[in-house]
């Protein structure tokens, strides 16, 4: 091109010079910030790699624990050696970063993250490539270290081919063409700051995901799920063992240690198989005749990784009977008149949800579950039937009477005899007692007469209402001397459940 001789057509030439310039170096700050994004997105991706590493080691530990053997333990020490690996390789290079951002002046003044000569290229082919006081390049320990790291990952993956594949830290081969001598030269050489960040950051990179591949490989040899049983036992889960004639006898089974993600199995009963859900079969037959029946269960199971298949058997059995009822008098073995008389109830194979319960004569309230009351009224018979939930009606006859005569007592005397003075006049009237009775029930006196013969006297007659004696009678009795003899007379009482009084007897006492 040739310079112009008019000034003011030189003068816009130069000024497009200089925004060409200025678009240049706007152009390379922007390359330079996007070596430090794409370190950071580098940075990012580590923590989640170390996040999966950290969740398999956790999956390793829980599968070594739950199945302690040799081999477990061997591949358990290993996972976590190749993370030990790994990190080292992760704070070499943390250390090298470090350095080389120090060798770049150490933090700009507008991001303290950023170094701030990050164009210069004569510090990382020298301090990488070159080498610096006699010893050297940084870049060939990398070398040496990528290599020695590979190495020692491998070795805790048992050197399988597959894992070797599937590592991403190597020293690649350089690019057909090049005119680099060796791996350094062509990472390194004339390389600005900016772009050494993000070379250091993917090998920390591939080291993290080296050490995902090796802890795959030693999850696998482990087991690498939740659930892998070493042992196996056919277990059963039926709603009940004893079932009725005509009913349908079921029963879930599975295998012990159930995974409902468990596809490797095949189970049949006697000799019939039975489709697989989810890891688990139903089995169910029609019953016919009472007694003990027995079943046959046999569980095939492939091993996943060998495809070696093992057969378990076990026989189950089941029994089945007759539905029968029966009804228990929990106190004594009639109903008495006026008390409360407790009854448990019975059906063996009737829910006490289904099973109804009536009374002919009598009346019924459920305490609770198959307890309940009996009320009587009138002496006789009476009748309990239990029906529902397929049992055939059965109905029990049971006495009803009326409670036991009590008997009358004056104090602790309740037979004709002679008693002391004092004693007789301490006493405040008749009382019923009932002995040898199970249920709380009292009687009531309703009266009674009482005649007193005095030595050599006329015999003196009074009449008592009620168990207490009245004033007329307290009178009586506090002439009491010995000698004297007491009669109490047609003594009347009424217990529960009576409608009239009934006649106890008499009582004879002489004074002494």
């Amino acid at each position: 091109m040739s310079i112009p001789k008019e000034p003011r057509q030189l003068m816009i030439n130069l000024m497009y010079l200089v925004l060409t310039a200025l678009l240049a170096l706007n152009v390379s700050a922007e390359v330079m910030n996007a070596f430090f994004s794409l370190d950071t997105g580098l940075k990012n991706s580590r923590a989640i790699v170390e996040t999966n590493n950290e969740q398999l080691m956790k999956a390793i530990d829980k599968q070594a624990d739950a199945y302690k053997n040799e081999n477990n333990e061997k591949y358990r020490n290993q996972a976590k050696q190749a993370q030990q690996i790994s990190a080292e390789f992760v704070k070499y290079i943390d250390e090298l970063r470090q350095e080389l951002f120090n060798k770049a002046q150490g933090p700009s003044k507008k991001d303290p993250n950023i170094p701030r000569d990050i164009r210069n290229k004569d510090i990382t082919t020298r301090w990488f490539v070159l080498g610096q006081d006699g010893k050297r390049g940084v870049g060939y320990d990398i070398m040496d270290k990528v290599k020695e790291t590979r190495e020692k990952l491998l070795a805790m993956a048992d050197n399988d081919p597959n894992v070797a594949a599937a590592l991403p830290l190597d020293i690649e081969k350089l690019p057909a063409g090049t005119d680099k001598t060796d791996w350094v030269d062509f990472k390194f050489r004339q390389m600005p700051v900016a772009a050494c960040f993000p070379i250091l950051g993917k090998l920390q990179s591939d080291a993290k995901s080296s050490a995902t591949a090796v802890l795959n490989f030693c999850n696998a040899k482990v087991g690498g799920q939740e659930f892998r049983p070493d042992a196996f036992v056919p277990v059963i889960s039926a709603p009940k063992g004893y079932v009725i004639r005509g009913e349908k006898y079921q029963a879930d089974i599975f295998l012990s240690a159930y995974s409902k993600s468990a596809d490797n199995i095949s189970i049949s009963v006697n000799g019939s198989n039975l489709p697989v859900k989810e890891g688990m079969a139903h089995y169910e037959t029609t019953t016919g005749r009472t007694g003990v029946s027995k079943y046959n269960v046999r569980i095939n199971v492939k091993n996943p990784l060998t495809g070696e298949v093992k057969p378990y058997e076990k026989e189950f059995e089941y029994e089945v009977g007759e539905r029968s009822a029966s009804v228990q008098l929990d106190k004594m073995n009639v109903f008495y008149i006026g008390v409360d008389n407790p009854i448990t109830v019975a059906a063996a194979g009737v829910s006490s949800n289904d099973l109804k319960v009536s009374g002919n004569g009598i009346t019924l309230s459920r305490v609770d579950g198959s307890h309940y009351i009996v009320r009587a009224t009138t002496p006789g018979e009476a009748t309990i039937t239990l029906s529902g939930g397929g049992l055939p009606s059965t109905t029990f006859k049971y006495k009803v009477k009326r409670i036991p005569d009590p008997i009358p007592l004056l104090g602790a005397q309740k037979h004709p005899s002679a008693i002391p003075n004092g004693t007789f006049k301490a006493q405040g009237g008749i009382a019923a007692v009932l002995e040898n009775f199970d249920f709380e029930a009292q009687c009531q006196v309703q009266g009674y007469t009482v005649a007193y013969q005095k030595k050599r006297a006329d015999v003196v007659e009074k009449t008592n209402n009620g168990a207490r004696y009245n004033s007329d009678v307290a009178d009586m009795i506090s002439k009491a001397a010995p000698g004297d003899v007491y009669y109490y007379l047609d003594i009347k009482a009424k217990c529960p459940g009576d409608i009239a009084a009934r006649k106890l007897g008499d009582l004879v006492f002489k004074i002494r």
